[in-house]
């Protein structure tokens, strides 16, 4: 799974996901590209599924460029546990998604 090797601080806030994308919104390489309608959070999980997917149908006919990278931490508590006692420990990593990108 992705997920970076080091990271200055190990918790981030959520923040807000808005507006449209000013960088990464053209085809750098190859000729063809995916491009996002809707602000989202992207998992290592979702990429790796979809680079799966994506690389079944091309088989050797092409190569594929992963533009997009987890480095958004996201927290979780464990189940059944009281509010309060600080935040959550880290549990996956997520790429920021906004549309046009």
């Amino acid at each position: 799974m992705l997920m970076p090797k080091r990271v200055k601080y190990r918790k981030q806030q959520r923040g807000h996901n808005r507006g449209m994308a000013h960088r990464g919104n053209t085809v750098a390489f190859g000729e063809y590209g995916l491009m996002a309608i809707e602000a989202t959070w992207m998992t290592s999980r979702q990429i790796e599924a979809a680079r799966r997917a994506i690389s079944h149908h091309v088989k050797r006919g092409g190569k594929i460029w992963i533009r997009i990278f987890p480095d958004k931490p996201v927290t979780a508590k464990p189940a059944e546990t009281r509010m309060g006692s600080g935040k959550g420990a880290v549990d996956h990593y997520v790429a920021v998604i906004k549309p046009g990108r």
